[in-house]
């Protein structure tokens, strides 16, 4: 399954926080967007909420970024 995502990082939460009228997710992250910080909690949100290792979860593109697309392994 791929996602379309809009990452919003330095949030006091993670948690989606909608969806944008392209079908595109938000999602706030905790983490700053430092050395690849975000892009690795964002790895380990989306892996919990789908139940899924965290090995099941692929950044595609957008690692620099705040519009990514995650493929999900189910």
């Amino acid at each position: 399954m791929d996602l379309k995502l809009k990452v919003i990082p330095r949030s006091p939460r993670s948690e989606f926080s909608g969806v944008m009228a392209d079908g595109t997710l938000k999602i706030k992250l905790k983490a700053i967007p430092e050395d690849g910080k975000a892009n690795a909690a964002l790895l380990v949100f989306l892996a919990a909420h789908y139940q899924v290792p965290a090995a099941a979860v692929e950044l595609l593109t957008g690692a620099t970024s705040r519009r990514k697309l995650v493929r999900i392994h189910l």
